[in-house]
Formats: C-alpha cells, sequence, structure tokens
C-alpha cells in the first residue's frame, strides 16, 4: 500500500513480520529485458524493529540516476542487511533467463550475514523457489526460505523498492564500467537495453561475449 503521497510504505511488510516472520527479505531484479549483461537482483533485510524507509525511496525506475546513487548508503545503513547478486549474460544462455535470475537471488542470500525467514517477491511468479523437477535430480538443491508473491511491490512496499535501488545502481556500474571496454554498445548510457544505438551497433559490429546470444538479437553485417 502506498502512502498519502504516492510513495511505498512499510504496512504490507508490517503485516507479514506481525503474522510471525521474524526476518523478512525483500527481493528485487533488473536487467530482465536487457540485451547485454547480467542480470541482477537486490535483496533487503528488515524486522519488526526497522524504522520507516529513508524519505524518497521509490521504485528504481522512478528515480533519477543521481538521486538512486544518493540513496544507497542511506538504504546500507537503514536496513538489516542487503546483499546483490548477478548471473552473467553467459549463464542466461546456458540456463535461461528464469534460472538465471533464480541463480541470481541465490548467490544474494548466500552473501547475507542472516538468513530470512519469509521472502517478500515483486510480480505475480515465484522465480527464486527451485522447480520440484529440479529438486528431483538435484539432491541438494540451493535451499530457499518461503516466498510470498506480490504485484507491483516495487511501488507499494518499500523495501522492495530499496532492494531495487540496490540492484539498479550496482548493475548500472558493471555496464558502464563494461562500456569501457566495448564502447560501440554504448552501454554507459543504454546499460544494455534496445535502444536504437545499440541495435544499430550490433548490425554493424556484431555481438560480443557480454551479449545474450541466445536471445533474438539483430542480424548482423558482420562475417562469421
Amino acid at each position: 500500500m502506498r502512502g498519502r503521497t504516492g510513495s511505498p510504505t512499510l504496512r504490507y511488510e508490517r503485516q507479514l513480520l506481525a503474522a510471525g516472520a521474524t526476518l523478512l527479505g525483500s527481493v528485487d531484479e533488473v536487467g530482465r529485458g536487457a540485451l547485454s549483461g547480467p542480470v541482477t537482483v537486490g535483496v533487503v533485510l528488515i524486522d519488526a524493529r526497522t524504522g520507516t524507509a529513508p524519505k524518497g525511496v521509490k521504485d528504481s525506475k522512478l528515480l533519477t540516476p543521481e538521486a538512486r546513487v544518493a540513496l544507497v548508503p542511506r538504504i546500507r545503513r537503514w536496513s538489516v542487511a542487503h546483499a546483490v547478486g548477478h548471473a552473467t549474460a553467459a549463464e542466461i544462455d546456458e540456463v535461461g533467463i528464469i534460472a538465471a535470475l533464480r541463480l541470481a537471488g541465490n548467490r544474494a542470500l548466500a552473501s547475507l550475514p542472516a538468513t530470512p525467514d519469509l521472502i517478500l517477491l515483486d510480480g505475480s511468479h515465484d522465480w527464486l523457489t527451485p522447480p520440484v523437477q529440479e529438486s528431483l535430480f538435484d539432491p541438494t538443491p540451493d535451499p530457499v526460505a518461503p516466498v510470498v508473491t506480490r504485484v507491483k511491490a516495487d511501488l507499494t512496499c518499500a523495501s522492495v523498492a530499496a532492494a531495487s535501488v540496490l540492484a539498479k545502481t550496482e548493475r548500472d556500474d558493471l555496464m558502464i564500467a563494461l562500456s569501457e571496454e566495448h564502447p560501440d554498445y554504448r552501454w554507459h548510457e543504454n546499460k544494455g537495453y534496445a535502444t536504437p544505438e545499440h541495435l544499430d551497433a550490433i548490425r554493424v559490429r556484431g555481438t560480443c561475449e557480454q551479449h545474450r546470444r541466445s536471445w533474438r538479437l539483430p542480424e548482423t553485417a558482420v562475417t562469421p
């Protein structure tokens, strides 16, 4: 639920905590629809003692780059703990985007100093819990806490919005660094998404190892 100003609040999170959760992990992802670079998952831990989220926290897509960067240290101080995980373009090609999201999410969760007993996930699809079919063939599947999904949680739940800010800023920094190695694609501007300039560069230059080559990319004029 949003506050009167339209900003996300902790009302839903507090309901989950009051219902029995002691440590809530709020999760959001960025980069799912990009043509290049990793998919990135942010997680923020909160508990019943966690205070109101820092002023200005909202879904990362609604913030300027400068506002996102300014919020990062405040979110880190405010949360009980936080982490960001990635899955590379090669891993996306190998296992598919949903399994790559799960891989990135589990990496983020594994790097936390404490394990949440409930996870709040943005959206309607639980991509974080390993499918039963995988568990049958994997004797030690990645453990994950029970997951609650909520549509538009990044817009209504402050902790999920905070996770999106951490994920977005870290992925943006990675794409800016990668742009120095591959300047033709202008990732410092488009962050790997399908802008006209990025698409034209693929057509002219072809792809590189940071592109998701299993995806439907523009045909290239470069001879293999």
